[in-house]
């Protein structure tokens, strides 16, 4: 096998010069979105869409880095904000109407725990898959193997090394369950303030059922 084929089925494998040769194809496209004018709003649309291996009107403020930028795929309605790493040597599968808060890093890629093993310059990539209606608070870390259920909060700081269920709120370091989200939720804005009537009227109005 080669190394690309190694890496892409999630198996040890060194970053030869056939892997250097995919990242400078991203890394080209990352010198344009990190440079580019940031009211180019459709602009920056247009490379992310080149540089995701699949989007659907997914908008990234620069800057943004990553790997290999063809195996993150984010479904409709993607935002990520500020200074977000996207370490994607495996695949990283972003659901539907997920947010990602400034200064997030998402890694898939790791190496051996032993020195010996790990000088040998063999690493790996384990996929990160993360569900629909998802959000990742700042400065949050995403752990290689790790599966991030539909309709999560994910609490600022967070460093996640374990599978979160749906319907969660999670925070810490290890990052952990904290509560389940129910519809006492839907009407509260931060903390036990509610939204107003004004804003909740015309989420009713937008609501589906």
């Amino acid at each position: 096998m080669t190394n690309q084929e190694r890496r892409d089925a999630q198996m040890a494998y060194i970053s030869d010069d056939a892997i250097w040769e995919e990242q400078k194809v991203c890394r080209k496209k990352l010198q344009k979105l990190n440079f580019m004018d940031r009211a180019d709003l459709e602009g920056i649309r247009e490379v992310i869409k080149d540089l995701f291996g699949k989007s659907d009107g997914a908008f990234v403020n620069p800057p943004f880095y990553c790997d290999y930028g063809k195996h993150i795929e984010v479904g409709k309605n993607f935002f990520c904000n500020y200074n977000c790493t996207i370490l994607d040597v495996a695949k990283v599968i972003i659901g539907d109407n997920c947010q990602i808060a400034p200064n997030v890093a998402i890694y898939t890629a790791g190496h051996p725990i032993h020195p010996v093993t790990r000088n040998s310059a063999y690493e790996y990539g384990k996929e990160v898959l993360i569900g629909d209606n998802v959000w990742i608070g700042g400065n949050s870390v995403i752990c290689p193997g790790v599966r991030i259920g539909d309709h999560v909060v994910i609490g600022a700081g967070s460093v996640v090394t374990k599978d979160i269920p749906d319907w969660s709120v999670a925070a810490g370091n290890p990052c952990r369950v904290l509560r389940r989200i129910t519809d006492e939720d839907k009407r509260k804005l931060f903390g036990e303030e509610e939204i107003d009537g004004e804003a909740w009227e015309d989420i009713v109005g937008r609501m589906e059922y």
